[in-house]
C-alpha cells in the first residue's frame, strides 16, 4: 500500500507544470546566448523574430517538459498543440495581450513579448516579436529586449527596453501612442 502511495505521488510530481521561474530564467538564457553565435540546434531556416521564440521557448520545455516540448509546445489557430507557430499564431494561440500601457511594461518578467505589426509592400501584416529579458534584481541591470531582425543571415541583437521607448525610429516604440505597436504579451499559462 505504502509503495503504491509513493508511485502515485512521484506520477503527481512528474505530471505537474514546470516551474514559471525557472522556465522564464532558461527562456532569457537561450535568447541571450544567441547574440554572441546562434546555438547550431535552431535551424537557419527558422532564423527570424518568431523563430527566436520557438527556439527559446522550445529549448527551455526540452529541459524541463519534455512530454510538452514532444507534443508540441505552441498552440495553433485551432487551439491545438503544435511544433510551429509564426509570429501572428504565436500572438493569438501560446500568448495573450497584457497590454499596451505604462503599467503593462512595468509587469513585464523574462519570457515575455513585446510585439509590432505592419504592412508589407502588398498590405499583408508583417509581425515583430522581441523577447524580454528582466534581471530579477533591477539592480543587475535594466531590462532588456533580444531579438532577431528578420533578415536572412542577420545577427540575434539586444537592447534596453528603455532606449527602445526613447531612441527608436517612431514605429518601433513601445508606446500606446504607436499604431505599429501591439503590445506586451505573456504565456497564457502564466496568466490569471
Amino acid at each position: 500500500m505504502i509503495l503504491a502511495l509513493l508511485l502515485a505521488a512521484a506520477a503527481v510530481a512528474v505530471a505537474a507544470p514546470p516551474s514559471e521561474s525557472i522556465l522564464r530564467r532558461l527562456v532569457a538564457e537561450t535568447a541571450v546566448a544567441q547574440l554572441g553565435r546562434a546555438d547550431p540546434a535552431w535551424p537557419e531556416a527558422q532564423r527570424d523574430c518568431a523563430g527566436l521564440v520557438r527556439f527559446a521557448y522550445r529549448t527551455a520545455f526540452k529541459r524541463l517538459d519534455p512530454a510538452r516540448a514532444s507534443a508540441g509546445a505552441f498552440r495553433d489557430g485551432a487551439g491545438e498543440r503544435a511544433h510551429f507557430a509564426d509570429a501572428a499564431t504565436l500572438l493569438s494561440g501560446t500568448f495573450v495581450l497584457l497590454g499596451r500601457d505604462e503599467g503593462s511594461r512595468a509587469r513585464l518578467r523574462s519570457g515575455d513579448l513585446v510585439a509590432f505589426a505592419r504592412e508589407d509592400e502588398g498590405g499583408a501584416p508583417v509581425h515583430h516579436l522581441m523577447l524580454v529579458v528582466r534581471p530579477d534584481d533591477p539592480a543587475q541591470g535594466q531590462m532588456l529586449v533580444v531579438y532577431h531582425p528578420g533578415e536572412e543571415g542577420a545577427a540575434v541583437r539586444s537592447g534596453r527596453l528603455e532606449d527602445l521607448l526613447r531612441e527608436a525610429p517612431h514605429g518601433w516604440r513601445p508606446a500606446p501612442e504607436n499604431p505599429l505597436f501591439l503590445g506586451f504579451y505573456r504565456l497564457k499559462e502564466w496568466t490569471p
